[in-house]
């Protein structure tokens, strides 16, 4: 086994989840991150908790997908969330475009039959991580090798270093009320944030961490955006997106590849047309895009939102928390002729931060 897969777990295991005796963990990896989750059931052994192994197949899901004639709420996975302490997931796997003819209509019913149980899951202590597959590697543009080290020096960052420079656009954040995001010729976004609570990502329930992330209020933004970095969803490219934005509801969008799905994502239920996340990325040792969300949302130089649902922790007491079965993140890059302004002051120019030397 790879050291660094031992090292991978330990960070898993210590700083992201806090895994102690005790414990029901659910590990749920492709059968292509064992030496993971071997790595894992160690660690759990060691310490007295109680892990449960399943094989997540994209394979076995889209045939599911596919075969099945609508969905229900699985009331039997339901229960083992309720009964589980923490989750780890890793995404992998060989090929990352399965699942890419199962029709934007299915997703989206299967995503609101699952809504429960995913927010079930997600108040829970949880991990999402990556293990490093060649399906991912070639999605890059690297070789396997050359990925591996790419994960596994991002998943290794002095996460304390990290949170302590994201700090600080917490703390601006935090006393924000008006946020506006320009770049280029085409983003012109402004929102309110007015009550609502920014949290540093630094490595705990998403790993590697490295972004500062937010809710809008639900019905204050209004403008447009144009992603102009490519994202997968569901084996599929979506590329281009534009979305204009009144009163904080998507009134129209378009993109230059697989509009259709993005249709489908917009579709899903009234929440999907209301943005649940403003974030910035600020973790520069991810220095290339790899059409891996977990890892490009955090790149330096960036700021993503997403459709769909908020995290609650996100929505102060008193506001509107923005609800669907989706969640779907999508990146502008800020490098060039790009600002972020906090209540008319710029806090960000062309990817420099207000409290960086180089401002």
């Amino acid at each position: 086994m790879d050291p660094r897969v031992r090292e991978h777990a330990e960070t898993i295991a210590n700083h992201s989840t806090g895994i102690e005796a005790g414990d029901d963990v659910v590990i749920q990896l492709p059968a292509e991150a064992e030496d993971l989750a071997v790595a894992l059931h160690e660690i759990c052994g060691d310490r007295g908790a109680n892990p449960v192994y399943l094989n997540y197949s994209k394979r076995a899901d889209r045939a599911f997908k596919r075969a099945a004639d609508g969905f229900e709420e699985p009331a039997h996975r339901r229960a083992l969330y309720e009964e589980t302490d923490v989750f780890v997931i890793a995404r992998g796997g060989a090929n990352v475009t399965e699942g890419a003819d199962v029709d934007p209509e299915t997703n989206a019913a299967y995503n609101r039959a699952m809504e429960e149980v995913k927010r079930e899951r997600l108040s829970k202590t949880w991990c999402l991580t990556q293990y490093p597959t060649s399906g991912h590697a070639q999605l890059a543009g690297m070789s396997t090798e050359a990925y591996e080290d790419f994960v596994w020096d991002a998943v290794s960052l002095d996460w304390e270093a990290q949170r302590e420079f994201q700090a600080e656009m917490v703390e601006i954040l935090n006393d924000a009320e008006e946020l506006r995001i320009r770049s280029g010729e085409e983003t012109d976004l402004t929102m309110s944030l007015a009550g609502n609570t920014a949290l540093n990502d630094y490595g705990e329930a998403n790993l590697p961490g490295g972004e500062v992330f937010t809710a809008p209020m639900r019905d204050s933004v209004d403008g447009e955006v144009h992603f102009d970095l490519p994202l997968y969803r569901y084996g599929r490219e979506i590329d281009g997106v534009r979305l204009r934005f009144e009163d904080g509801r998507v009134v129209s969008h378009a993109a230059d590849r697989n509009e259709d799905l993005l249709t489908g994502i917009l579709d899903t239920d009234e929440g999907s047309r209301h943005l649940g996340e403003l974030g910035i990325g600020m973790n520069r040792q991810i220095d290339r895009f790899t059409y891996n969300m977990l890892f490009d949302e955090k790149m330096g130089d960036t700021v993503h939102m997403a459709v769909g649902s908020a995290y609650p922790d996100t929505v102060g007491e008193g506001n509107e928390l923005n609800e669907s079965a989706e969640h779907v993140d999508m990146i502008v890059d800020m490098s060039e002729d790009s600002v972020i302004e906090v209540d008319g002051e710029v806090v960000q120019r062309n990817g420099t931060f207000v409290f960086e030397d180089e401002f």
